[in-house]
């Protein structure tokens, strides 16, 4: 079964399409990475599916069933824009104002749970205001996580975070998905810190997802290159040129594309009288496969 499946859903917002046509599948236990530039769609998507905005046509099911049934909306906690959180008030009281307004059972301890799964659980008494940014992100996860959702929507939850923020970010993300089997969809800009967690990827563009795959697809897509560094790099990538396909000069070093014989290219340097000073072979990250892949598409 799928967490999400979304077929040929449309939004226009004064003639202008928002989300064209798209068709999404996200898998249950999925870390879904959401990618697109600003514009592309992914918001008004996530918004749709969490029935902030009714689509002009299309299907949405999460976990089989229509996404407006009483009983699947109850499995959905999100994270959209900001926590909406009381400025004044304490981490624990805005955690409570929300488990008692959905109802739950026992309060107290579903905050004590949620707090303990985003790693606040020393700050509750902490105001909201004094918190850092990656506090009050993690504060607004929490409240998504109250009454243990099975699917969990996150609009740029690592955006503006330090490298600190992030890691913690990570690791709640993970244990989200590993230990309490919550699937995750994650939109965000940061490419990087993305790569690190996500199971799946969308790549969405002007409101139709242009690409779904797996983070192994993503391994087997992604171009391996061999990268050095010469006293005369001018020299070496004419020399280079002469011999491979695809030779640039990126990041300060020259880049050998779909090769990984570093040995051959150093002896081959060495006679054409460029020693070669470093070396090491790569494989281009979601980052460079993102916009490499955003190239193709605007020359089409």
């Amino acid at each position: 079964m799928n967490a999400i499946e979304i077929r040929n859903l449309t939004k226009s917002f004064r003639g202008l399409y928002a989300v064209d046509h798209l068709n999404m599948t996200v898998p249950v236990g999925a870390i879904y990475g959401f990618i697109g530039e600003n514009g592309s769609g992914k918001s008004t998507t996530e918004k749709l599916i969490c029935g902030h905005l009714v689509p002009d046509k299309g299907t949405i099911k999460l976990f089989g069933r229509k996404y407006t049934d009483a009983g699947v909306r109850v499995r959905v906690g999100a994270l959209i824009e900001n926590a909406g959180c009381f400025p004044h008030s304490s981490v624990w009281d805005n955690l409570k104002m929300q488990a008692l307004n959905l109802g739950l059972a026992d309060p107290d301890q579903e905050i004590r749970r949620v707090l303990e799964i985003v790693r606040m659980e020393d700050s509750a008494d902490l105001k909201f205001r004094k918190c850092s940014l990656g506090m009050k992100q993690r504060v607004g996860i929490a409240m998504a996580l109250l009454g243990d959702p099975a699917l969990l929507i996150l609009d740029e939850p690592i955006n503006g975070l330090d490298a600190d923020g992030m890691r913690l970010m990570r690791e709640v993300l993970v244990d989200i998905t590993k230990n309490y089997h919550c699937t995750v969809l994650i939109s965000s800009h940061i490419l990087g810190e993305l790569e690190k967690i996500a199971t799946h990827y969308g790549i969405i563009r002007q409101g139709r997802m242009i690409m779904e795959l797996t983070a192994e697809e993503l391994e087997g897509r992604a171009r391996s290159f061999v990268s050095l560094k010469t006293r005369d790099m001018a020299g070496a990538k004419a020399a280079l040129c002469a011999r491979f396909a695809d030779v640039r000069e990126e990041e300060g070093c020259l880049r050998v594309y779909d090769v990984d014989d570093t040995e051959g290219i150093v002896d081959y340097l060495m006679k054409q009288g460029h020693p070669v000073s470093e070396i090491t072979k790569n494989r281009i990250g979601l980052e460079e496969y993102y916009i490499e892949l955003m190239s193709k598409k605007e020359a089409d």
